[in-house]
């Protein structure tokens, strides 16, 4: 008796049915060349190439799965997706979805809503030069927790009554503070990014200090936009700088020291803390990572509302990098890549930053503004959520978010 061993060939991730992706006539290669660049796909031996010109047949190996590729064959009934869009959605898991979808947009990729988390995952819809429709997710758990240059490395809300605001807040978000330096005002240093309220502010909005790698370069970015800088400071937490932007947008850009790069800090060390938007640093709030687990109070997206939005990318632009993809909304616009995730939005009388705070329970929560002597519109449904606009009790605009988990 006699037998044969036979070998049977390697299951892909993609599991029975590989994609097999037609792309339009004449943008094989190019095709090829940018899931190589985007999704850091390996291309599996050459192409094969028809007489006419056209890519007959490749294959490349992602994610540990395969894709097959073609032009389109028209006269076989192989087609491209329509400029109406595609019925499928490719689903990949990849590394940072912030750094793919930064690739992405930088390549002529669209976006056609905004990153968002659920399920344990940070998602993002991606729809390629091709007109392919990619799902992209990284697992929160597996996201980096440095913070990024461009991300919002602290945040604080000026108010006219900061102790009136700490009362409001930790009814409506649970806050719990530390003290900050100056009287009445607080640090929330159980949030991500770390949060503080200061008074004395005629008129309530966010402000930003943003993760830079370089403050002095920052700095002459900034004013070579027309904006305005004050030269970086040492603090705890690194250099920082308050800024100004070309429409009288303030904010502030922070360097976190070398060595603290990627980890968390500790609490500052005790000293007199000047006045000054650079001295509400992340190294008061007593850390500068990322949070891993979503809490209510954590900010979500931040709107930065503009009189002029192409004034304020090409300011941004310059200065922190910023790329942007068109929004939902007119005049509306998505930064690619921050964390927290921000909006520009233009078209406004006046600048202002508008947070929108994480809840676990949005209908409670906004019950408990109304408790707490504010407003609240009724929630209303959004392809990430759902959403509430509020006032707290002396008119500070903000904004609730439920998400899926």
């Amino acid at each position: 008796m006699t037998s044969t061993t036979v070998t049977q060939p390697p299951t892909t991730a993609l599991g029975a049915a590989i994609p097999y992706l037609a792309v339009p006539v004449g943008s094989g290669r190019r095709a090829l060349d940018w899931y190589v660049e985007v999704l850091d796909a390996r291309l599996a031996g050459e192409p094969i190439m028809m007489d006419d010109g056209r890519v007959g047949h490749a294959e490349l190996a992602v994610s540990g799965g395969t894709l097959y590729l073609s032009e389109e064959f028209p006269e076989i009934g192989v087609v491209a997706p329509s400029p109406a869009g595609t019925p499928v959605s490719l689903s990949l898991q990849v590394p940072d979805v912030a750094d793919t979808m930064r690739r992405a947009i930088s390549r002529g990729g669209q976006m056609p809503r905004a990153m968002y988390d659920d399920y344990g995952s940070r998602n993002v819809t991606i729809v390629d030069p091709f007109g392919h429709r990619w799902l992209l997710h990284t697992p929160l758990s597996e996201l980096p927790e440095t913070q990024r240059p461009g991300d919002v490395g602290y945040a604080w809300m000026s108010v006219p009554d900061p102790d009136r605001a700490a009362a409001f807040y930790a009814a409506v978000l649970g806050w719990e503070y530390a003290p900050a330096g100056e009287p009445g005002s607080r640090q929330i240093p159980a949030t991500a990014p770390p949060q503080g309220l200061w008074g004395g502010e005629p008129r309530p909005t966010l402000f930003c200090s943003y993760v830079v790698d370089d403050a002095a370069l920052t700095v002459a970015r900034v004013r070579a936009a027309g904006g305005q800088a004050g030269d970086p400071v040492a603090r705890p937490y690194g250099l920082s700088a308050d800024c100004e932007d070309d429409q009288g947008t303030r904010f502030a850009v922070h360097q976190p020291p070398a060595a603290g790069r990627g980890a968390r800090t500790g609490t500052a060390a005790p000293g007199r803390v000047t006045r000054g938007r650079a001295a509400r640093g992340p190294g008061a709030a007593g850390a500068s990572g990322r949070a891993v687990a979503a809490r209510d109070g954590d900010i979500a997206y931040v709107t930065l509302e503009v009189v002029d939005s192409r004034r304020a990318r090409d300011f941004y632009g310059a200065v922190l990098g910023w790329q942007f993809a068109p929004g939902r909304v007119a005049d509306g616009w998505q930064v690619v890549g921050p964390t927290p995730m921000i909006g520009i939005s233009g078209g406004h009388a006046e600048a202002t930053a508008v947070p929108m705070w994480r809840v676990a329970d949005l209908q409670r929560a906004t019950g408990r503004v109304t408790a707490a002597g504010g407003t609240a519109a009724e929630p209303r449904r959004e392809p990430y959520g759902l959403t509430a606009d509020c006032t707290d009790d002396q008119g500070t605009r903000f904004y609730l978010g439920q998400f899926p988990e």
